[in-house]
C-alpha cells in the first residue's frame, strides 16, 4: 500500500495529544501521513467562543481552497468525539472536499433523554450564575458532578461557551445526506457516547460501514490502537 497523503485528524476535548503516539506510529508504518491537528480552543489558544460553523471554516482553511480539492487532493478527516462532531459538520458543507470519513466514537447526536435534559438545565444553569457561585465551591462542585462534565468544569470561560454551543447542535436530520465513504468505529463498552450513537449514525448515512471495538470505551484508539489501524486499513485498501 503507498503513502496517503491528506489524512487529517481531529482529536476530541483534550489539552493534549500525548496519547495520540502509538496509533500515529502505527498509521505511518503502514504507509499513512498523517496530520493530527491542532484543534482551536484546546490544543490551539482563542480568545472568544467559537461555534460548529466557526470550526468548519477553520477545517475549510486547513485542507485548502476549492482550486485544491482535485480527487487526487481530497481529505480523508479522522474525527474522534468533538472532533468527530467537526468532520461530520465540515462533510455536510464542503462534500466535495471530502474523499473518505472516518468516525471513531464521534458526538454529533443530540439527545432528547430526561436525564440529557436535566444535564442541559444544569449546564445552562451553571453559565448563568457564573462567578455568583464561585465562592460557594461545594455547591459549584456538587453542580459539576450531576452534569458528569469534568470537561466543562476544567474548561475556561471561553471553552465552556463554545462547549454549550457545541452540544446545542443536532447533526441527527442531517445525516442522511452525507454521501461520502464512512467507516464508523465504536468501543463496545462507551459510556460518553453510547453505541447507540454510533449504530444511529450507521442507518443514517448512507454510505457507511460500523465497527465495533470489543472491550474498549470511549477511546479506542488508545487501548487497541492495532485493532482499530488494522480496520482503517481494511476500508482503504
Amino acid at each position: 500500500m503507498g503513502t496517503v497523503d491528506n489524512i487529517y485528524i481531529l482529536h476530541g476535548w483534550t489539552y493534549s495529544t500525548d496519547k495520540w503516539a502509538e496509533f500515529l506510529n502505527l498509521l505511518e508504518k503502514e504507509g499513512f501521513k498523517p496530520n493530527l491537528l491542532k484543534i482551536p480552543g484546546l490544543t490551539e489558544a482563542i480568545d472568544h467562543p467559537w461555534n460548529l460553523n466557526d470550526y468548519a471554516e477553520w477545517l475549510n482553511k486547513k485542507i485548502g481552497s476549492d482550486e485544491q480539492s482535485s480527487s487526487s487532493k481530497k481529505a480523508l478527516l479522522i474525527g474522534h468525539s468533538s472532533g468527530g462532531r467537526m468532520a461530520l459538520a465540515y462533510s455536510l458543507k464542503y462534500p466535495q472536499k471530502v474523499k473518505q470519513l472516518i468516525l471513531m466514537d464521534s458526538a454529533g447526536v443530540y439527545h432528547k433523554e430526561l436525564s440529557i435534559r436535566i444535564k442541559r438545565f444544569l449546564f445552562r444553569k451553571l453559565a448563568k450564575w457564573g462567578k455568583k457561585i464561585t465562592k460557594y465551591q461545594g455547591l459549584k462542585g456538587l453542580l459539576y458532578k450531576l452534569t458528569g462534565e469534568v470537561d466543562y468544569k476544567q474548561a475556561s470561560p471561553v471553552m465552556r461557551e463554545t462547549m454549550r454551543n457545541l452540544i446545542s447542535v443536532d447533526l441527527t436530520p442531517k445525516l442522511s445526506q452525507i454521501e461520502i465513504p464512512t467507516l464508523i468505529i465504536w468501543g463496545e463498552f462507551d459510556e460518553t457516547t453510547p453505541v447507540f450513537d454510533g449504530r444511529l449514525m450507521h442507518k443514517l448515512i448512507p454510505s457507511s460501514k460500523f465497527h465495533i471495538i470489543k472491550d474498549a470505551k470511549h477511546s479506542p484508539m488508545f487501548t487497541h490502537p492495532r485493532e482499530v489501524v488494522q480496520r482503517i486499513v481494511e476500508e482503504l485498501k
